[in-house]
Order: C-alpha cells, then structure tokens, then sequence
C-alpha cells in the first residue's frame, strides 16, 4: 500500500518473479513477448486512458468509457506529430497484434489473445489538494470486438493524421465479484506454461469467449442492471409453497391445450396493467397458428377521462413447463409486432432468461415481463375476489371464455372500440 492505496507494481508482480515491472508510463503498455512451449504469445497489454488530458496536444482525442454496459471506444497512439502509418507506434503495433488473435476463428488463437486491462486515470485529493497524476482506476478486462482505421484531427493545430480506433468489450468480472485474479496475467507471463494452462485463471466470461468465439461477446459483455435482473430463483414460487402449487395446476391444466392459456394471461395482463391506477379494457385473442408473436390484444387508457391517451396493448402468452426460460430470441419476436406508442406485456409459467432481461432492460423495450411467481400470485388473487378463492371455478370460466374472445381483428381496432 502506498499513502493508502494499492500499490500497482506490487500487484502485477509474480511473488518471486525475475521478470521486468509491468508499468504503465504510456497510454498503452505492451510487455515483451513469452515464448511458451507451443508458441509466441504477448501476456497481456495494459490499457490507461487520461480523460482529463482529452482535448490536450498530447491526447486530442477522447476515449468513451461505458463500462457499464460494457463497451470502451478506444483511439490508438498515433497523434498528428507521428510519422508512418497508425502501426508505427508501439502501442498502435502491438493492439494490430492483438486484433489478429482477438478475431481468431479457432480456440487455438483465442488462447493466444492478449487480455486488456483497461485503466483509467483519476484524481484524489490528499491534505487539501487534488493529485491528478500517479493513480489509476481499474475498469476491467476487455477483448477487441472491431477495430477501424480513421482519420483524426488535431484540434490545436488542424493537422489530420491516420489512427485506429477500437471498440472493447469490457467482460463480466461479476463471478469473482468485479475483481480480477492477478494470477492470470502472472501465468500468462510465465515461459514454462503453455497457452491453455496460463489461462487457468481467466475470467470464466473469457474462457466461454475463447471457446465459441464472437458469437459469445453478448454474453460475457459486463452488465451493471443487477437490480432490475431476476434470477430464475427470484421469478419462480419456493418448492412447497401455495404458489408452486398453483403454478403446477396451471402448467397441467393447459398442458395439451396452450391456446386457452392465453385466455388466462390475458385476463391476469388486466389485472396487472389495471393495478397501476390506468384503465385496462381487454380486447380478444388471436386465432392460433397465424399469431406471429400476438397472441392476445388490449387497451390502457392512461390519464384522467377528460385528458387520456389510448395506448394499444399487445400479449403473448407461453405454457412451458415452470423450470423452463424464455429467450431473448422468443422476447424480440413480440417486441417487433410493437408500433410506436404501443405496449407489449409477455405472460408465462416460466422464467425469463438473462438475456431476455437485458435486451428489454437496454433497449428500453415497452414490454412489462410476468414470469411465473406473478402468475400464480395473480392467479390466486383473481380466485379469492371473484370465484370465492375456487382455482377450479375460475379454470372453468377461463376455458368457457375462449372461444368466444377468439377473433380475426386487427389490434389498431381496439382504438375505435
């Protein structure tokens, strides 16, 4: 520790190491080569950017860092005073490097990709005064997802000059709880390990990436929307529970017969949407086979009734077995049927995967998800008011129900009703 803080230089060395200090004295540090047992492989190139330098002679450029949502826009080293092409300097060499391994087609130079360690300089304040040099923040590790070759200019003298520009995609840390194991970078810069053993302590988010490649960048892509993503725990009923047995009765009853579980969604939609103080009118259902995503239409009338605007609600509806997931490739289907000012509402006996989440979540999707814990507590909540807390009673309306709710309407009509 140092005045506080961990010190760098200690943490990046091996206990014992003979090896050079790894430092960061440039924007991009690039270690030497390691000539493993099966190959030449850089271990690891370290990443600083200096927003308070953007806009400076020496950095005319502005890095963006969304960790967050894990994506880095990162410009290279060349500035307009560099000579020769953007591979002239040696970080600019050494990320040209790395983008061939980054955008391996096997597994085999995916081990041999150099990880990012992406830093960010910040300042502290220390008796009374702001220190704006000699501390970092760590922002975690990223693999190069597209690499461009552009053209900058200066904007203190004017002058244009070539760079690259990379888009990083900053992975999921959340195992090993945001943090990185430095015994990873030690391995890689170790001679006497191979490639596949001085990855043994990569991220697991970084060994699915070696293994399947860009396919599985959305996947291992660092989310920080942990407080609006439900485990399959938290959207499913304990073992045992009333709602468990609920949800367990629904799955078999409609087992065999899906379509009229829609009516059943619909009407706990009502329930849901009408709880938020707006004015729910359902609508009917779509004919089965030809819904292409639809399965059920409504209206919410939100506002006063002399000031109100109609919004058209459009429902899908999914009996799968309640330790089952919906996709984000099920959730874009509905998503896509929604016209601007329209409302879709997606009801299962299931739960929604991870990546269904952050799909709606990110792209600020009008979709209100019910997974199956809401269904069976609405579905119990609906009995006890209206069938005298008799699950049977209501099953029995609900089925009575569908035929008649069946219709070729468009959902645009519901405006006029």
């Amino acid at each position: 520790m140092v005045d506080g803080y961990p010190n760098f230089y200690f943490l990046a060395t091996a206990p014992g190491s003979s090896l050079p200090m790894l430092t960061m004295e440039r924007g991009i540090t690039t270690p030497a080569g390691v000539k493993g047992p099966d190959g030449l492989r850089r271990p690891v190139i370290l990443i600083r950017s200096s927003p308070w330098k953007a806009g400076h002679e020496t950095n005319p450029w502005h890095d963006e860092f969304d960790v967050d949502h894990g994506h880095v826009r990162y410009f290279g080293d060349h500035k307009a005073g560099t000579t020769g092409l953007p591979g002239a300097t040696p970080g600019n060499r050494g990320l040209l490097e790395a983008w061939r391994y980054h955008a391996g087609t096997s597994p085999a130079e995916r081990l041999l990709a150099p990880p990012l360690i992406l830093f960010r300089s910040t300042t502290v304040h220390r008796d009374g005064r702001a220190i704006v040099k000699g501390h970092v923040e760590f922002m975690g590790a990223a693999l190069i997802e597209r690499l461009e070759h552009v053209v900058q200019r200066d904007p203190q003298t004017g002058v244009t000059f070539p760079n690259i520009a990379l888009d990083l995609a900053v992975v999921d840390l959340s195992d090993s709880g945001d943090e990185l194991d430095m015994r990873w970078i030690y391995d890689r810069r170790d001679a006497a390990l191979d490639a596949e053993k001085a990855n043994r302590y990569a991220p697991e988010s970084w060994k699915k990436w070696i293994k399947q490649g860009s396919a599985a960048v959305p996947s291992v892509r660092r989310r920080v929307l942990s407080s609006r993503i439900r485990s399959t725990a938290e959207q499913q009923p304990q073992a045992g529970s009333p709602e468990a047995e609920v949800l367990g009765k629904l799955y078999k009853f409609f087992d065999g017969r899906k379509h009229q579980f829609e009516q059943l969604a619909a009407v706990v939609a009502a329930r849901v949407l009408g709880s938020s103080g707006a004015s729910y009118s359902p609508g009917w259902l779509t004919r089965a086979g030809g819904d292409g995503g639809l399965d059920f239409v409504g209206r919410l009338d939100v506002g006063l009734p002399s000031a109100n605007t109609p919004l058209v609600v459009l429902g899908q509806a999914k009996c799968v077995l309640p330790d089952s997931t919906v996709s984000a490739e099920t959730v874009a289907r509905v998503v896509a049927r929604l016209r601007r000012g329209w409302l879709g509402v997606f009801v299962t006996t299931g739960s929604f995967s991870k990546s269904a989440q952050l799909e709606v979540i990110d792209d600020q999707y009008p979709l209100v998800l019910i997974a199956g814990l809401v269904l069976a507590e609405q579905v119990i909540a609906i009995a006890a008011a209206d069938y005298a807390g008799d699950l049977d009673a209501l099953l029995g309306a609900v089925e009575q129900d569908y035929e008649q709710a069946v219709t070729q309407r468009r959902p645009e009509e519901i405006l006029r009703d």
